[in-house]
C-alpha cells in the first residue's frame, strides 16, 4: 500500500458507523478519552492564557471572533494531524521522535522548575502589532493568522502524547476534538484547579515522561495494556493530592 492510500484509508475509517458504535459503547475507549481530555487540560490551560493574551489589543467583539477562527483552525490540523499521524506512526523511527520528543517536554519541565523558571513573575507578552503578520494581513486577519499558529504550536504536544496513549482512530479524535474544546470552554477552571492545587501541573509532566517510555516500549513490541496505564494514572494523581496536603501542612505549620 502507498503512503497515500495509506493515509486515504485512515480518514475513510473516520466516516465508519461501525466503529462509532464499537468506541461509543466500549467503557475502556471513553477511559482513554477522559485520560486525552484531563492531560489536554492541565496542559492547555496556560495555553489558554496566552491566546487571551494575543487578542487583548481588539475590540471586544472580535476578540472573540479571532479566538473562534482559531478554534475552527485548531479542529482542522487536529483532524489532518490525526489522520495523517496514525499511518505515520505505524514506522518505528517515528515513534522514536515523537518518544523523544515528549520525553524532552518533560525533562525540560523540571530543569525550569528547578532553575526557577516560568515561575509567576514571568510576564506574558502580547502580539506584536508590528510585527510581519500584522503588516501582511491588518490587525484582525493577522491576529487570527498569531493565534492560528499558536494553536497549531500547542497541538504538536497534545497530538503526540494523544498517540502515546492510544492509537485507534476514534478514540484520538475525540478526545483531540474535546480537547481543544475543554482549551477554550473551560480553561479557567483549570487555570483555578492549578492555582489551587499547583502539583497537578508537574503530574501532568510526569505522566508525559510515562507516555513517552510506553510509546517507546512499543518500538520494541513491549505493549502496555489500558488497565495497566489506568492504574498508573490513579496512582500517579493520588501521589499528587498526597504532596498537596503534605505540602499544605507544612505551610500551615511554618506559618505558625
Amino acid at each position: 500500500m502507498s503512503v497515500l492510500e495509506g493515509i486515504l484509508h485512515t480518514y475513510a475509517q473516520f466516516f465508519n458507523w461501525e466503529m462509532w458504535v464499537d468506541v461509543l459503547s466500549n467503557p475502556v475507549s471513553w477511559g482513554l478519552i477522559g485520560t486525552l481530555v484531563i492531560m489536554e487540560g492541565l496542559l492547555s490551560a496556560d495555553n489558554a492564557l496566552v491566546l487571551a493574551v494575543m487578542v487583548k489589543h481588539l475590540p471586544e467583539k472580535q476578540r472573540k471572533k479571532a479566538l473562534f477562527y482559531g478554534l475552527l483552525g485548531a479542529y482542522i490540523f487536529r483532524f489532518i494531524a490525526i489522520g495523517i499521524g496514525v499511518y505515520l506512526i505505524e514506522f518505528w523511527w517515528v515513534k522514536i521522535i515523537g518518544a523523544g520528543y515528549l520525553a524532552w517536554l518533560s525533562i525540560k519541565y523540571f530543569i525550569d522548575k528547578k532553575k526557577g523558571l516560568g515561575e509567576e513573575d514571568e510576564d506574558i507578552e502580547g502580539i506584536n502589532q508590528k510585527g510581519l503578520l500584522i503588516r501582511l494581513f491588518g490587525t484582525f486577519w493577522g491576529t487570527v493568522a498569531a493565534v492560528e499558529l499558536m494553536d497549531i504550536a500547542f497541538s504538536v504536544d497534545s497530538v503526540l502524547a494523544a498517540f502515546g496513549i492510544s492509537q485507534e482512530i476514534w478514540v484520538l479524535l475525540l478526545g483531540g476534538m474535546l480537547g481543544v474544546l475543554m482549551m477554550r470552554g473551560v480553561a479557567g477552571v483549570f487555570l483555578k484547579l492549578i492555582d489551587r492545587i499547583p502539583e497537578l501541573e508537574t503530574a501532568a509532566y510526569v505522566l508525559i515522561l510515562v507516555i513517552a517510555a510506553k510509546m517507546l516500549l512499543g518500538v520494541f513490541g513491549v505493549h502496555v495494556e489500558h488497565i495497566h496505564f489506568f492504574i498508573l494514572l490513579l496512582v500517579v494523581f493520588a501521589g499528587t493530592f498526597v504532596v498537596h496536603y503534605r505540602n499544605k501542612k507544612k505551610e500551615q505549620e511554618t506559618a505558625n
